[in-house]
């Protein structure tokens, strides 16, 4: 990975100045402050109550926050820099921005145990992205297990926990019992993201030549579905996704044993926070 930028030229006592910067290197980078400020407009919309665009903004920022890094490795535009600010975003979009909006719609109506679930969250959501982050530089890791997430993913997270509003949003009323049912699955769900459950990532299953056809038909199924009935689509996939948790611890177990490794995937070494040994 080479350096972003091209030329440098003096700039007083401040050091060399960028005076060229390739229009690749911008666009991802970009991408993540788009999301960024469709994660705080949601909040912005749930005070407001304007709560179905709250949800949709926080969804949006998920979406961009999904793509940009995706974009820098498609345009060999990854840096230093871009990483960082993709971790910042994260934690935004995927932990502050969903705590907040579901707080102000329901959780509030809890009282202390409503805030202390939404900062549950939110901490999960931090400490589940400084965990894959630390495992993602380790390099000594079997191979297929990197086919497996160590917790849910925190975009995962994200859609989840607003099952909610969702529900709300086909009729359900957010009374004082709902809101502490939401406390209930809200920490649920933080737990999910610093456990060490394995969770299949996808990342390489490949589509037999003669199933592209029919999976791209569904991908564009579901995409009409969720522009046409987006809180019945969100529902039926936060209930899918949660069945679908124990069949990848399953699958885990199967091969951990095939391959005799450990039956729960690594975690990181917790010995050496804040540099103490």
């Amino acid at each position: 990975m080479g350096a972003p930028f091209k030329k440098f030229e003096a700039h007083g006592h401040g050091g060399p100045r960028i005076t060229e910067i390739p229009l690749r290197m911008v666009l991802p980078n970009l991408v993540t402050v788009l999301a960024i400020c469709a994660g705080l407009s949601g909040i912005r919309f749930a005070f407001e109550n304007r709560f179905e665009t709250a949800v949709v903004m926080v969804l949006i920022a998920a979406f961009l926050d999904g793509i940009d890094g995706r974009l820098a490795r498609l345009l060999k535009a990854t840096s230093k820099f871009g990483a960082q600010m993709d971790s910042l975003a994260d934690i935004v979009n995927f932990g502050v921005a969903p705590a907040l909006v579901l707080y102000a719609y329901l959780l509030d109506r809890a009282g202390s145990p409503g805030w202390i679930a939404a900062l549950l969250f939110a901490i999960a959501c931090g400490m589940r992205l400084a965990r894959f982050n630390v495992l993602d530089e380790q390099t000594d890791r079997p191979g297929w297990q990197v086919d497996y997430f160590v917790g849910v993913p925190a975009p995962a997270g994200a859609v989840l926990v607003l099952l909610p509003l969702y529900l709300s949003f086909l009729g359900m009323q957010p009374t004082r019992t709902i809101a502490f049912a939401g406390v209930a699955f809200t920490v649920l769900i933080a737990f999910l993201l610093v456990s060490r459950l394995p969770v299949y990532s996808g990342k390489s299953l490949k589509i037999p030549g003669d199933r592209v056809l029919p999976v791209i038909l569904a991908v564009v199924l579901y995409v009409l579905l969720l522009v046409s009935y987006p809180w019945h689509t969100l529902t039926a996939s936060v209930a899918a996704y949660l069945i679908f948790l124990p069949f990848s611890v399953r699958a885990y177990s199967r091969r951990a044993k095939k391959e005799g490794e450990a039956v729960l995937p690594p975690d990181v070494d917790h010995k050496g926070i804040d540099g103490e040994g």
